[in-house]
């Protein structure tokens, strides 16, 4: 029945959103973390996501033969690899010999606008979820 496959897709999304809030939250946590259990400063982490569905020919995408909604996945969590920051401190325990400080490339403005963007996908997926439990609580009434 399409009404359960469209709640699926939608809690697919929401699971993803998840995880990405979740890998956002640990990226500002650790935006002064300078040493790490692998060595060197903290780099920021990124969700990839990929559609459920199988891979599809150009062909079959242009006959319509592949179905939508079928959701999305995490295929993995990626480091990014964008230059570190270096920050003069000398005082500081992991300095270098001219004094700065190599610190993790994370940018506070751009974590926080990811943030707002992964809410505001998860509340979308929980508005169709809504929406279809409301059209199946209305299909019922229909049939009384």
């Amino acid at each position: 029945m399409g009404l359960f496959r469209a709640i699926d897709s939608a809690a697919s999304g929401m699971t993803a959103e998840r995880l990405r809030m979740d890998v956002i939250s640990n990226n500002i946590a650790n935006v002064n973390t300078t040493r790490t259990a692998e060595g060197g400063p903290y780099r920021r982490q990124m969700v990839v996501f990929e559609p459920r569905s199988e891979q599809a020919s150009f062909g079959q995408l242009l006959s319509r033969q592949l179905e939508s909604g079928e959701g999305v996945r995490v295929t993995g969590i990626i480091k990014d690899n964008a230059p570190l920051k270096l920050m003069y401190d000398p005082n500081h325990p992991d300095a270098n010999q001219d004094g700065y400080v190599e610190m993790p490339n994370i940018n506070i403005v751009s974590e926080m606008v990811d943030m707002i963007t992964a809410t505001r996908a998860y509340e979308a997926n929980v508005a169709a979820v809504n929406a279809a439990k409301s059209m199946a609580l209305k299909a019922l009434d229909i049939g009384k």
